[in-house]
């Protein structure tokens, strides 16, 4: 086994609808045979991974029986002990259905939202059975096309009410989950509400319980519009938000990919990759994306193996650029620490204060100073090429 081999202890998951796409998109029609629930399990325990996540539907189809949901929810936990699984995480789908065709939590319909709270409701009820920890929320269809037809402030109030109420909900049922949000610029909708790791921050600190709620960021979300993602997950570490988290890769500006981990902008994912390992996030690593349209079910695996594997070469990488003597030695002259100043900023008191006013810096010399900074980003590419 080398140290590319994804093992139980790597947290890595995959949601059932990501080995489970079938190839569909707006322009064509699917191209693979189903992977049912087992048979997803089965494989990516044999690959190595720890988890599985789901939408409700995934699992118990949205016009099932009582009888008939018992009998999947019966074999499919028989699955994941036959197969040394975890169900890490659950969600909502709030997106599909036509009832959620202008959103679900806001709806301008009550009786929308009201069915979107007791389809979570219910969601959530079979995701804590199944030994879920964490919640996501993706508000897919919770935006405009036609900003007339919705009050922005309305349609947030809206979203918080919702959120609240299942914050008390499972309070309530003593279930032992948190939530995270997920956010997203646009697709399906036109804009989306809180559509980035920011403004959905912001919104967490509103609701009734701040510390229950964490973010779900997505490569590929914040990548659709232009952002950088590793400063996205820093802000969510920096803040202790970051409860679960989406890996992908996805081209800058375009479309929602889900393409498989690392297969674009490597650089970039290196840096992820490393943020998350220097910092110790102890979460899974959970892959939220599909095989190209190319591919049979065998290319599915390949896929999968794909998402696993390149994050452990750039967790290699992360541990190298920690051990390089060079980048060492050159991140060294480029932050230098200097602990009379760090003392004085790290605390306002009138003493620091004036002590600050009283300082003289030489401002011309330091704007002169070279930084290194292409020399660095050089080595960090010799590094990745493997010339290092």
């Amino acid at each position: 086994m080398d140290a590319y081999t994804p093992r139980k202890e790597h947290k890595f998951t995959f949601g059932l609808w990501t080995v489970g796409n079938r190839g569909r998109d707006p322009f064509g029609d699917v191209v693979r045979d189903a992977v049912t629930p087992i048979r997803a399990v089965q494989k990516l325990s044999e690959l190595g991974a720890y988890g599985v996540n789901l939408h409700d539907n995934d699992l118990v189809p949205i016009d099932a029986t009582p009888a008939e949901r018992d009998r999947i929810v019966k074999e499919f936990k028989k699955a994941l002990d036959d197969y040394g699984m975890k169900l890490v995480m659950g969600t909502t789908n709030l997106f599909y259905h036509p009832v959620f065709k202008d959103g679900a939590f806001t709806s301008n319909d009550p009786k929308v939202r009201a069915y979107a709270l007791q389809k979570c409701m219910q969601a959530i009820d079979l995701a804590v059975d199944l030994g879920a920890e964490i919640y996501v929320f993706w508000g897919g269809r919770e935006g405009t096309e036609c900003d007339a037809s919705k009050d922005p402030v309305d349609a947030i109030k809206r979203y918080r009410e919702c959120i609240n109420f299942l914050i008390h909900y499972v309070k309530d049922q003593k279930y032992t989950l948190r939530f995270a949000m997920e956010p997203k610029p646009n697709e399906p909708r036109g804009d989306i509400f809180l559509p980035n790791v920011g403004a959905m921050l912001a919104f967490i600190e509103t609701l009734d319980d701040p510390a229950m709620v964490g973010v779900n960021p997505e490569v590929a979300h914040e990548h659709m519009a232009g952002l950088n993602f590793t400063h996205a997950v820093g802000q969510a570490l920096e803040a202790g938000k970051l409860f679960h988290i989406d890996l992908n890769a996805q081209k800058l500006n375009r479309y929602d990919q889900d393409l498989r981990f690392g297969s674009e902008d490597i650089k970039g994912a290196f840096f992820l990759v490393k943020l998350l390992e220097d910092h110790g996030y102890d979460g899974p690593r959970h892959f939220d994306a599909h095989a190209y349209r190319t591919e049979d079910e065998d290319g599915v695996w390949e896929f999968a193996k794909g998402c696993m594997r390149t994050y452990l070469i750039l967790k290699e990488k992360a541990k190298q650029f920690n051990e390089h003597p060079a980048i060492q030695e050159l991140l060294a002259q480029i932050q230098p620490r200097d602990a009379e100043l760090e003392s004085l900023m790290s605390h306002y008191s009138p003493q620091n204060a004036q002590a600050l006013r009283q300082k003289q810096f030489d401002i011309d010399a330091l704007g002169k100073k070279g930084l290194n900074y292409e020399k660095l980003d050089q080595l960090v590419i010799d590094l990745l090429l493997g010339v290092a």
